[in-house]
């Protein structure tokens, strides 16, 4: 081999030693770059939901499909004598579902224990009506607290009276915080809001009371 095809050839080695480095770290550099795009752009896309679906033309949009079960609710208010609060209720399925899919009032759970097992919007009212007005007499006719133990279940209603307290939004996360400590699978609840992961009070809706009812003024203004 000649001495300018010896210069050759190490320069080649050299090289390849020098594209295997700059290898070894762009690689890990890249993998980096983008997973941080990755979470930047999810946190980006969460914040635009959460903003978008708050928006007043968004909740004018769901607010008008809640309406077209307004008859239904009426009509099973009445039959469970609960009539006085047919806009807290319009504000439950707002809250709920928006007034979308089989089950607007998302009662299933309260009807067979498990989600998804009712399909038909006028059972899903029906249901959900009932067990509201069930957790009303429980709770002595205590509107806010009957919405949250709506979400939570009508054991909440027992909860609130063993602690012999006024019902608070303490009250409330301190409940969150024990249904999901005592859980067999905490896997099966999911943190639906950013304070209640540092609450650790995943289970249910630690503020759902406070949003249907803001919901159920709106609902109130229209009638």
């Amino acid at each position: 081999m000649v001495a300018g095809e010896v210069k050759i050839y190490l320069a080649g080695k050299g090289n390849k030693r020098m594209s295997r480095s700059v290898l070894k770290i762009l690689i890990p550099t890249t993998i980096i770059s983008v997973t941080l795009l990755i979470v930047l752009v999810s946190v980006s896309l969460y914040t635009y939901h959460d903003r978008i679906t708050k928006s007043p033309v968004v909740e004018q949009y769901f607010s008008k499909k809640v309406e077209q079960h307004r008859p239904l609710v009426e009509k099973y208010a009445d039959e469970y004598d609960v009539e006085e609060h047919v806009d807290v209720l319009m504000a439950m399925i707002m809250q709920e579902s928006g007034g979308r899919g089989g089950d607007p009032m998302q009662s299933s759970e309260s009807l067979c224990g498990e989600v998804n097992c009712i399909t038909d919007p006028e059972e899903s009212i029906k249901q959900g009506v009932a067990y509201f007005s069930k957790i009303l007499d429980a709770s002595d006719d205590d509107v806010e607290l009957s919405v949250q133990a709506y979400n939570f279940g009508i054991g909440f209603v027992s909860y609130v009276d063993d602690q012999e307290e006024s019902y608070d939004q303490d009250t409330i996360i301190e409940f969150s915080q024990k249904m999901y400590d005592e859980a067999e699978d905490q896997s099966k609840y999911t943190c639906l809001r950013e304070e209640a992961e540092e609450f650790d009070a995943c289970y249910g809706d630690i503020y759902y009371a406070r949003d249907v009812m803001a919901y159920e003024q709106q609902f109130t203004k229209k009638n």
